[in-house]
């Protein structure tokens, strides 16, 4: 669980206003408290009322005086979170702490990384295995301040010999002022860094700590996104991205777009199942292939004929759900003239009753996709299916088209299938409207809700990676902020 729902400088009275004009019922934040020195307060809307419980700080562990111990404030709060019906009022209200308010980063700066454990920062800077490497984070066992961690080399036994280790140095906020221990204080968390970057640390055991180049995150608090884009969209000389500089260096995403391609690269996970001869005509992209352990494997192939099970798809998990709660999309390529048959045979198969599509046929006179589905009011046969045009409707952005297929052996009744396509997505670019999409999305979990033992839904564009992964990963979001709430 994020640690946004900490605000550092809020009141008991700002706390109610925050929630009585963001919140809902269940919406909670935390803050210190200002009657104790040390404590903390959880403030939670119940219905219009707002409720303060007091956090004991106690040194050693976080309790609500007398209750459960914790070692940390994150853990308190995320029992609590889980727990529900545990905590209660003095007059036995259930208390429900269900969606976090979220407060914004106490800076834009990209080296900053908010809810990280010091054993992940160690394996993040690991990674990178450049001395001087340097990220901030927030403090988890004292909230409100903050820990800055180095990669750092030293010499250890035997000549030419050095040690990498991650140093991690606390920041303490006093008086919304930044230091890490001295006379030397700050304004801000950037002008720690900047300062510190000119000289370098001298830690307890005398040895020096040089912040060299920083690790960049890619995470971003939600309440923030306006001012990262703005950063993202920046050049290394400074100007934004249209501004007429001629003199222009890439940054902010082609670094971030650069970065995931290297870790795509480290990825281990095996794709020899579309590199196969016999499989290799089968791909729209000969460098677009599914991984061989999420992959959909077609059941009515021919044992005996290797490649026969193969579909380019893949099974995508929202794993931000609770395992056992985790909705599944098919994410596929767009169908090939010789593929048709097996993504027929693939929505049969996986009782799909939703299609999302979001490419056209062909774009800027290129095939894209080919049309899978008959003419309007026509059927037409595809290897053991038939398929249906029933009917067909248009929508602001986007087409509905209503199927039925039905198994030739008669293994089964005639399924309705419904298929959305949608028409202002351009390749290689973004929609116009963003609401576009949002109410599109919400037309299609709308339809597959209605079939409650409907399969994995598919989603397509051409490649089945670039709109595909971006209509499941705005779904995924989209619905982990309706179950955890705005304050997101």
């Amino acid at each position: 669980m994020a640690c946004g729902w900490f605000h550092r400088d809020l009141s008991g009275m700002d706390a109610e206003s925050m929630l009585k004009a963001r919140g809902v019922h269940g919406s909670f934040l935390a803050r210190p408290s200002k009657k104790n020195q040390g404590d903390f307060s959880l403030s939670v809307r119940v219905g219009e009322l707002v409720t303060h419980i007091r956090i004991q700080n106690t040194g050693d562990y976080y309790d609500l005086y007398g209750g459960e111990k914790f070692a940390t404030l994150s853990e308190l709060v995320e029992y609590y979170t889980v727990e529900h019906g545990t905590l209660q009022d003095k007059d036995g209200t259930i208390i429900e702490l269900k969606y976090p308010l979220n407060c914004s980063d106490p800076t834009t700066e990209r080296w900053y990384h908010g809810h990280l454990s010091g054993t992940n920062a160690e394996k993040l800077l690991g990674e990178r295995n450049e001395p001087g490497t340097f990220l901030v984070r927030e403090s988890l066992s004292k909230p409100g301040d903050f820990v800055l961690s180095v990669l750092t080399e030293e010499a250890s036994k035997g000549p030419g010999n050095c040690k990498k280790r991650v140093s991690h140095i606390k920041i303490i906020c006093q008086n919304d002022r930044y230091t890490v221990g001295g006379s030397e204080t700050f304004a801000t968390l950037t002008d720690l860094v900047e300062h510190f970057k000119q000289k370098g640390i001298e830690e307890v055991s005398g040895m020096w700590v040089y912040l060299r180049q920083p690790y960049y995150s890619t995470r971003v608090n939600a309440a923030d996104i306006d001012s990262r884009v703005r950063i993202l969209g920046q050049t290394l000389d400074g100007e934004e991205e249209g501004g007429g500089s001629e003199k222009k260096s890439k940054a902010g995403f082609w670094e971030e777009f650069d970065y995931l391609q290297k870790q795509e690269a480290k990825v281990k996970k095996s794709r020899e199942e579309g590199m196969r001869p016999e499989n290799k005509s089968k791909n729209r992209y000969k460098n677009i292939l599914p991984f061989n352990e999420t992959r959909v494997a077609l059941q009515s192939g021919d044992p005996s004929v290797i490649g026969s099970d193969y579909i380019n798809a893949n099974y995508v998990k929202d794993k931000l759900r609770e395992p056992g709660d985790q909705k599944v999309y098919i994410a596929t390529q767009g169908c090939l003239a010789t593929t048709v048959n097996d993504f027929w045979q693939m929505v049969w198969q996986e009782q799909t009753r939703v299609i999302v599509m979001t490419t056209r046929e062909v774009e800027k006179g290129r095939n894209k996709c080919v049309p899978y589905w008959p003419e309007l009011e026509g059927s037409k046969e595809f290897g053991g299916y038939v398929v249906r045009f029933l009917s067909e409707r248009d929508a602001t952005d986007y087409k509905i088209r209503i199927l039925e297929i039905t198994a030739l052996d008669q293994s089964d009744l005639p399924r309705e299938i419904w298929h959305y396509q949608y028409l202002s997505w351009p390749d290689h670019g973004v929609p116009q409207d963003a609401g576009g999409v949002l109410s599109f999305l919400t037309q299609v979990n709308c339809k597959q809700m209605e079939f409650p033992n409907a399969g994995p839904m598919i989603v397509h564009c051409s490649a089945g990676i670039g709109r595909t992964g971006t209509i499941v990963v705005i779904d995924m979001l989209v619905e982990t902020i309706d179950a955890k709430g705005p304050g997101l």
